[in-house]
């Protein structure tokens, strides 16, 4: 199954240019390293909540832009390996010398891919999803996702990963569980939505809250409160 490292960053808006070529300049590094797929994404639809928000994630400034991106590996023994390497190659010091954005305030975090469906087209619009889900849910919250998956797939979406938590750092500034307000009893999920395009998602999500099977059947398995979400264009996706 996917193993996803994802990340969650504020970048300066005017950076934005200085931030791509910075990520396309390190894709081939990442590569050689044993990253099967890279996606940045640039926020674009990315709301501010009452209780959790992307911006609070990463302490986003008023002139800062929210990038949600990840890594995907086959499994985690090669997420594994490729942080062993990126640890000890004197290319990544380099790399990490005049970052256009603020490192401190990034998140990160290692997710194991329980829900992981594709259909035909190509992700050309992405909505990202961070929550915790007590740990004693997960099945229920798998069984829930499985069903979204399916719904979300019906109505146009060609990528839907749900990433568990396996391997959520504490940070000294920022980190998931903070992001999130996470209890000892809970996991982080970090997990995504691929559309051809932000027509196809405003549209897609139109009929999945009209749609009667959407509708929650009993007890949610997570407090909703506290997930948060938000639209990102792509950027790099290779």
């Amino acid at each position: 199954m996917t193993y996803i490292e994802g990340f969650v960053v504020a970048v300066p808006t005017g950076n934005k240019d200085a931030y791509r070529k910075h990520a396309a300049e390190a894709l081939p590094l990442f590569k050689e390293f044993g990253v099967a797929r890279m996606v940045e994404n640039w926020g674009d639809d990315v709301p501010k909540g009452k209780v959790t928000d992307f911006q609070g994630a990463v302490q986003a400034k008023d002139d800062e832009t929210v990038v949600f991106s990840w890594f995907e590996y086959p499994d985690k023994a090669a997420r594994d390996a490729a942080n062993a390497k990126m640890m000890s190659d004197p290319r990544m010091e380099s790399m990490g010398q005049d970052m256009p954005f603020d490192g401190k305030r990034m998140i990160m975090g290692g997710f194991e891919a329980i829900v992981d469906e594709t259909a035909d087209g190509t992700p050309g619009y992405t909505d990202g999803y961070v929550l915790p889900v007590p740990t004693d849910k997960k099945d229920a919250y798998k069984a829930m996702a499985m069903k979204a998956a399916g719904q979300f797939r019906k109505y146009g979406a060609v990528r839907v990963v749900e990433g568990w938590g396996d391997d959520v750092p504490d940070g000294k500034v920022t980190d998931y569980k903070r992001a999130v307000k996470a209890e000892p009893n809970e996991t982080v999920v970090y997990s995504y939505v691929q559309w051809p395009d932000k027509e196809t998602r405003d549209k897609g999500w139109e009929k999945m809250m009209a749609d009667p099977d959407m509708q929650p059947d009993g007890e949610m398995p997570f407090d909703g409160k506290r997930m948060f979400w938000g639209g990102f264009r792509p950027m790099i996706d290779e």
